[in-house]
């Protein structure tokens, strides 16, 4: 497919998982979105692994902005309990929210039955001229929150490549 083989830019998966950063439980979603990244055209720099705490979650969005990757997809922590706070943290880093984006995401979840992506919280925006988009983290809901995603990253990257006219 020609547009999965042109390089759409970098990107960065941050999973926040108590358990995984603690060394306690393999990561189950981050070779995934690695690979749907890759398939997608993304060059992947890799994926962090950070604990569900505001500050932790912030550092590791600020790191990827600064880094200056196209894309930033976190995993995780995106649900309705007090320890799941990847929403809360990244809506201090952006700039401009894309509220469509996770609109879209909540609702192909839910019609795909990924009850966890239809409850999330997970928010989508960008952060410089970097995208940053929230995922819930089970296995069914990061497959259609990337095949929802992936044809709006392209036209998002487009736009934030346009030159300006002013």
């Amino acid at each position: 497919m020609e547009c999965s083989a042109r390089n759409l830019g970098r990107a960065l998966v941050v999973i926040v998982d108590d358990r995984v950063a603690h060394g306690e439980h393999a990561d189950p979603t981050g070779p995934l979105v690695t690979e749907l990244l890759k398939e997608a055209g993304f060059v992947v720099d890799g994926s962090v692994v950070v604990a569900g705490e505001l500050v932790d979650i912030r550092n590791a969005l600020n790191t990827a902005v600064i880094g200056g990757v196209d894309l930033v997809v976190t995993v995780g922590g995106t649900g309705v309990s007090p320890r799941d706070v990847t929403p809360d943290a990244t809506a201090g880093v952006l700039d401009r929210p894309i509220p469509g984006i996770a609109e879209a995401i909540r609702a192909s979840g839910l019609a795909a039955g990924a009850l966890d992506a239809g409850l999330s919280r997970g928010l989508a925006g960008i952060s410089g001229s970097t995208l940053v988009v929230n995922l819930a983290p089970s296995r069914a809901a990061v497959r259609d929150g990337m095949a929802t995603l992936t044809p709006l990253v392209k036209r998002v990257i487009d736009e934030l490549s346009w030159p300006d006219h002013d």
